[in-house]
């Protein structure tokens, strides 16, 4: 067979193996979009659902500057880009073989140092922190003495399926943010005297830093109403955390014939370990009252659990059985068992797997079988599959991908 006749039909290959990859309920693929900060575009992998193995597929679509963390919406028909040297959200249409609109629609942050992104369940809204410009000088959050600009969480709104966003809200925050999740919805008393209950989403934001630039270490709660107004911080909040926090994820466990809870993790990354809280959810005993409930009290769970250097992302899965934590300067992922009463954490076996140079964002696909990272300085993709049962991690595999990837997202 000549060489041009043997490349034409490798590419032919390709683009059967994408177009494969579309909406159909029958297609033999799902994907997986993986952000290049090299390259400034995402990158697609198809996900041989059989056995978890990715392709690269021939195709990239433009993002914005730095790209950095990505988001699908809950139907998987809209896709938004955190690009942090840009300061903007990149929007996206999901077309039907799985491609992502392009050029996307380019939405400003209106406040520099955007530095993480979330979305409710529902898909009603995209939440940007954001850590402006401190100042060395003593610097008040409300009225920006000293600050050329105070950090900011910002609201945008957004409907079921679309990836229009529009900015409705927005709140100073008097510490240096460095990731947003959001939490359970229901009401909850803000600050105010006597306390004033408001509905909405809960979320939950980490801080390493003062307006002054001095240690912070904490985690605390605001809400985010249905019309997208920030309210908080809630009453008890900062709550403390172990040193320099780099991520927080919120997990509801419902487990059968037993009572579940609402927890909350957050990894350290000077500390090398994580806490856990649990939010008050329901009376029990002296650590939550009913006016703990109002609060969304945050009760943290003794003892740090230690994982490996640097650790900087998480991911569950489906069921919140299993967590998996990132470690950046250890290239390795540390598994554990979720306990679905007390939210406490055991380590899996194996408790550590190997991935590619330098990981920094995580995914699980929707079936729990396939988690995937991705390396920066390794400019790779790590592939595992993932036991249902037991939540361990076997088959481990690199992928090439494009320059410097960061955030990726499975579906």
């Amino acid at each position: 067979m000549s060489k041009k006749l043997s490349g034409w039909l490798a590419f032919l290959g390709l683009t059967v193996l994408f177009v494969s990859c579309g909406s159909s309920s029958s297609r033999p693929a799902g994907e997986l979009y993986v952000l290049s900060q090299g390259d400034n575009n995402v990158g697609y992998f198809a996900i041989d659902l059989s056995n978890g193995r990715l392709s690269l597929l021939n195709k990239t679509t433009k993002a914005g500057a730095a790209p950095s963390q990505i988001l699908l919406d809950p139907t998987g028909k809209a896709a938004y880009v955190l690009n942090t040297a840009s300061n903007d959200i990149s929007t996206y249409t999901v077309n039907g073989d799985g491609t992502l609109s392009d050029p996307p629609t380019n939405v400003p942050v209106p406040v520099t140092g955007a530095v993480s992104m979330a979305r409710d369940a529902g898909g009603t809204f995209v939440i940007v922190v954001s850590q402006g410009t401190i100042a060395t000088q003593a610097c008040q959050a409300h009225s920006g003495l000293g600050c050329a600009e105070p950090p900011a969480i910002t609201v945008y709104t957004t409907t079921s399926g679309s990836s229009n966003l529009t900015l409705v809200g927005s709140q100073v925050l008097n510490f240096t943010p460095t990731s947003v999740v959001t939490s359970i919805t229901g009401t909850f008393n803000d600050l105010n005297t006597p306390p004033n209950p408001v509905s909405g989403t809960l979320v939950q934001l980490t801080g390493n830093k003062d307006l002054v630039g001095t240690n912070d270490n904490t985690v605390s709660e605001f809400v985010v109403t249905s019309a997208g107004a920030v309210i908080g911080p809630l009453k008890g909040s900062p709550y403390t955390t172990q040193s320099s926090p780099s991520s927080v994820l919120s997990i509801t466990t419902t487990p059968t014939g037993g009572a579940g809870g609402t927890f909350v993790y957050v990894t350290n990354v000077t500390t090398n370990n994580l806490d856990i809280y649990q939010i008050c959810t329901s009376v029990n005993g002296s650590s939550c009252s009913s006016d703990d409930i109002a609060d969304a009290k945050m009760v943290h769970l003794a003892g740090a659990v230690s994982v490996d250097l640097n650790p900087v992302a998480m991911a569950v899965d489906p069921t919140n059985n299993f967590l998996y934590v990132v470690n950046h300067d250890s290239s390795t992922v540390r598994a554990f068992r979720i306990n679905q009463g007390t939210g406490v954490l055991s380590g899996l076996n194996p408790a550590t797997v190997s991935t590619g140079l330098t990981p920094v964002a995580i995914s699980m696909h929707s079936t729990g079988k396939f988690l995937f990272v991705s390396n920066n300085a390794g400019s790779s993709v790590s592939a595992f599959n993932v036991d249902t049962t037991s939540g361990a991690l076997s088959n481990a595999t690199n992928v090439t991908s494009a320059a410097q990837p960061a955030g990726l997202a499975a579906r």
